[in-house]
Protein backbone atom coordinates (compact mmCIF):
# COMPACT_ATOMS: atom_id res chain seq x y z
CA UNK A 1 0.00 0.00 0.00
CA UNK A 2 1.40 3.36 -1.02
CA UNK A 3 0.30 6.68 0.51
CA UNK A 4 -1.78 8.63 -1.99
CA UNK A 5 -1.40 12.31 -2.80
CA UNK A 6 -3.58 14.35 -0.45
CA UNK A 7 -5.68 17.42 -1.29
CA UNK A 8 -4.99 20.68 0.51
CA UNK A 9 -6.65 24.11 0.51
CA UNK A 10 -4.22 26.84 1.66
CA UNK A 11 -2.47 29.17 0.00
CA UNK A 12 11.56 44.07 -0.48
CA UNK A 13 13.64 45.94 -1.58
CA UNK A 14 17.27 44.68 -1.64
CA UNK A 15 19.05 44.68 1.72
CA UNK A 16 22.27 43.16 3.04
CA UNK A 17 23.69 42.17 6.44
CA UNK A 18 27.08 41.98 8.08
CA UNK A 19 29.26 38.88 7.77
CA UNK A 20 29.15 36.14 10.36
CA UNK A 21 25.54 35.31 11.14
CA UNK A 22 23.02 32.50 11.39
CA UNK A 23 19.70 32.33 9.54
CA UNK A 24 17.12 30.77 11.87
CA UNK A 25 14.52 28.82 9.88
CA UNK A 26 10.93 28.20 10.90
CA UNK A 27 11.90 24.56 11.59
CA UNK A 28 14.41 25.71 14.22
CA UNK A 29 17.46 24.91 12.11
CA UNK A 30 20.25 27.50 12.04
CA UNK A 31 22.27 28.00 8.86
CA UNK A 32 25.61 29.78 8.94
CA UNK A 33 26.24 32.51 6.36
CA UNK A 34 28.87 35.17 5.94
CA UNK A 35 26.11 37.53 4.85
CA UNK A 36 22.67 37.55 3.28
CA UNK A 37 20.64 39.61 0.84
CA UNK A 38 16.86 39.93 0.67
CA UNK A 39 14.95 40.91 -2.44
CA UNK A 40 11.41 40.36 -3.74
CA UNK A 41 10.42 37.77 -1.16
CA UNK A 42 13.65 35.80 -1.51
CA UNK A 43 16.67 35.50 0.78
CA UNK A 44 20.11 34.60 -0.53
CA UNK A 45 22.66 33.23 1.94
CA UNK A 46 26.33 33.58 1.05
CA UNK A 47 29.11 31.39 2.45
CA UNK A 48 32.59 30.29 1.40
CA UNK A 49 31.10 27.38 -0.54
CA UNK A 50 28.70 29.51 -2.60
CA UNK A 51 25.18 30.87 -2.22
CA UNK A 52 21.70 29.51 -1.61
CA UNK A 53 18.36 31.16 -2.35
CA UNK A 54 15.18 30.39 -0.43
CA UNK A 55 11.77 31.93 0.26
CA UNK A 56 12.00 34.70 2.83
CA UNK A 57 9.04 33.17 4.66
CA UNK A 58 11.26 30.25 5.72
CA UNK A 59 13.59 32.55 7.66
CA UNK A 60 12.37 33.63 11.09
CA UNK A 61 15.31 35.87 11.96
CA UNK A 62 19.06 36.38 11.68
CA UNK A 63 21.46 36.15 14.62
CA UNK A 64 25.08 37.23 14.89
CA UNK A 65 27.76 34.55 14.78
CA UNK A 66 28.54 34.79 18.49
CA UNK A 67 24.93 33.98 19.43
CA UNK A 68 24.56 31.16 21.99
CA UNK A 69 21.22 29.29 21.85
CA UNK A 70 19.25 29.27 25.14
CA UNK A 71 20.41 26.54 27.49
CA UNK A 72 23.81 26.18 25.84
CA UNK A 73 26.84 27.50 27.69
CA UNK A 74 29.85 29.05 26.01
CA UNK A 75 32.99 26.90 25.87
CA UNK A 76 36.63 27.90 25.53
CA UNK A 77 37.02 25.88 22.34
CA UNK A 78 34.58 26.92 19.57
CA UNK A 79 32.51 24.19 18.00
CA UNK A 80 32.96 23.28 14.36
CA UNK A 81 31.11 25.74 12.10
CA UNK A 82 27.93 24.52 10.51
CA UNK A 83 29.42 24.88 7.05
CA UNK A 84 32.10 22.32 7.95
CA UNK A 85 29.54 19.58 7.30
CA UNK A 86 29.01 18.12 3.81
CA UNK A 87 27.13 20.39 1.40
CA UNK A 88 25.29 19.78 -1.86
CA UNK A 89 24.12 21.90 -4.76
CA UNK A 90 20.40 22.63 -4.89
CA UNK A 91 19.91 20.91 -8.26
CA UNK A 92 21.39 17.59 -7.15
CA UNK A 93 19.51 17.80 -3.87
CA UNK A 94 16.19 18.30 -5.65
CA UNK A 95 16.90 15.23 -7.77
CA UNK A 96 17.78 13.28 -4.63
CA UNK A 97 14.50 14.28 -3.00
CA UNK A 98 12.39 13.46 -6.05
CA UNK A 99 14.00 10.03 -6.43
CA UNK A 100 13.37 9.20 -2.76
CA UNK A 101 9.76 10.39 -3.03
CA UNK A 102 9.10 8.12 -6.00
CA UNK A 103 10.87 5.22 -4.29
CA UNK A 104 8.47 5.40 -1.35
CA UNK A 105 5.35 6.32 -3.31
CA UNK A 106 5.01 9.90 -2.11
CA UNK A 107 4.27 13.02 -4.19
CA UNK A 108 7.67 14.61 -4.93
CA UNK A 109 6.23 18.06 -4.28
CA UNK A 110 5.19 16.97 -0.79
CA UNK A 111 8.67 15.74 0.16
CA UNK A 112 10.26 18.82 -1.43
CA UNK A 113 8.02 20.99 0.75
CA UNK A 114 9.13 19.16 3.89
CA UNK A 115 12.80 19.57 2.96
CA UNK A 116 12.28 23.26 2.17
CA UNK A 117 10.71 23.99 5.55
CA UNK A 118 13.00 21.69 7.54
CA UNK A 119 16.34 22.88 6.20
CA UNK A 120 15.89 25.23 3.25
CA UNK A 121 17.59 22.53 1.13
CA UNK A 122 20.78 22.82 3.18
CA UNK A 123 22.58 19.51 3.79
CA UNK A 124 24.61 21.16 6.56
CA UNK A 125 21.65 22.43 8.58
CA UNK A 126 21.78 21.60 12.31
CA UNK A 127 19.00 22.59 14.73
CA UNK A 128 19.54 23.73 18.34
CA UNK A 129 18.07 20.38 19.42
CA UNK A 130 20.59 18.45 17.31
CA UNK A 131 18.47 17.55 14.26
CA UNK A 132 20.73 17.08 11.24
CA UNK A 133 20.67 17.60 7.50
CA UNK A 134 18.15 18.09 4.76
CA UNK A 135 15.29 16.37 6.55
CA UNK A 136 16.44 17.34 10.06
CA UNK A 137 16.74 13.84 11.48
CA UNK A 138 17.50 13.45 15.16
CA UNK A 139 20.50 11.14 15.71
CA UNK A 140 18.34 8.58 17.55
CA UNK A 141 15.76 8.53 14.76
CA UNK A 142 18.49 8.18 12.14
CA UNK A 143 19.96 5.21 14.04
CA UNK A 144 16.55 3.52 14.16
CA UNK A 145 16.28 4.01 10.41
CA UNK A 146 19.82 2.70 9.85
CA UNK A 147 21.07 5.96 8.33
CA UNK A 148 23.95 8.38 8.79
CA UNK A 149 22.15 11.77 8.90
CA UNK A 150 25.29 13.63 7.80
CA UNK A 151 25.28 11.82 4.45
CA UNK A 152 22.66 13.61 2.28
CA UNK A 153 21.64 10.50 0.33
CA UNK A 154 20.98 8.54 3.52
CA UNK A 155 19.35 11.52 5.22
CA UNK A 156 16.83 12.03 2.43
CA UNK A 157 16.13 8.32 1.98
CA UNK A 158 15.57 7.73 5.69
CA UNK A 159 13.53 10.90 6.17
CA UNK A 160 11.28 10.09 3.23
CA UNK A 161 10.83 6.52 4.43
CA UNK A 162 9.91 7.86 7.87
CA UNK A 163 7.34 10.21 6.30
CA UNK A 164 5.86 7.29 4.37
CA UNK A 165 5.62 5.23 7.55
CA UNK A 166 3.90 8.09 9.38
CA UNK A 167 1.38 8.53 6.57
CA UNK A 168 0.60 4.81 6.73
CA UNK A 169 0.30 4.99 10.52
CA UNK A 170 -2.16 7.87 10.32
CA UNK A 171 -4.18 6.60 7.35
CA UNK A 172 -2.70 9.12 4.87
CA UNK A 173 -3.77 12.05 7.06
CA UNK A 174 -1.17 14.66 6.09
CA UNK A 175 -1.79 16.92 9.10
CA UNK A 176 -1.19 14.13 11.60
CA UNK A 177 1.80 12.73 9.73
CA UNK A 178 3.45 16.14 9.58
CA UNK A 179 2.66 16.78 13.24
CA UNK A 180 4.31 13.47 14.13
CA UNK A 181 7.33 14.30 12.00
CA UNK A 182 7.72 17.60 13.84
CA UNK A 183 6.65 16.80 17.41
CA UNK A 184 6.87 13.01 17.47
CA UNK A 185 4.19 10.30 17.18
CA UNK A 186 3.81 10.28 20.97
CA UNK A 187 2.45 13.82 20.96
CA UNK A 188 -0.02 13.06 18.16
CA UNK A 189 -1.23 9.90 19.88
CA UNK A 190 -1.57 11.73 23.21
CA UNK A 191 -3.82 14.43 21.75
CA UNK A 192 -5.51 12.13 19.21
CA UNK A 193 -4.53 14.53 16.45
CA UNK A 194 -2.40 17.61 15.93
CA UNK A 195 -1.03 18.64 19.35
CA UNK A 196 -1.72 22.19 20.59
CA UNK A 197 1.84 23.31 20.01
CA UNK A 198 2.19 26.60 18.15
CA UNK A 199 5.51 25.51 16.62
CA UNK A 200 3.97 22.31 15.25
CA UNK A 201 0.85 24.02 13.91
CA UNK A 202 2.95 26.68 12.20
CA UNK A 203 5.20 23.98 10.79
CA UNK A 204 2.27 22.13 9.25
CA UNK A 205 0.89 25.28 7.62
CA UNK A 206 4.31 26.18 6.22
CA UNK A 207 4.75 22.72 4.69
CA UNK A 208 1.26 22.71 3.19
CA UNK A 209 1.68 26.19 1.70
CA UNK A 210 5.02 25.17 0.26
CA UNK A 211 3.51 21.94 -1.06
CA UNK A 212 0.83 23.90 -2.88
CA UNK A 213 3.49 26.14 -4.39
CA UNK A 214 5.67 23.17 -5.38
CA UNK A 215 2.70 21.41 -6.97
CA UNK A 216 2.15 24.32 -9.36
CA UNK A 217 5.70 23.90 -10.71
CA UNK A 218 5.41 20.13 -11.43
Amino acid sequence: MKPAALLLILACSATSARAGEYAVLSSGARLYAERHESDAGKVTLYSKTGSTEMDASLVVRFEQEDYTPPGQADTSAPSAPVDALPTMKAASTAELVDNAARKYGLPPAFVRAVVAVESGYQADAVSPKGAIGLMQLMPATARELGADPKIPEQNVDAGTRYLRDLLLKYDNHAYRALAAYNAGPGAVDKYHGVPPYRETQTYILNVLRNWQKQSHTD
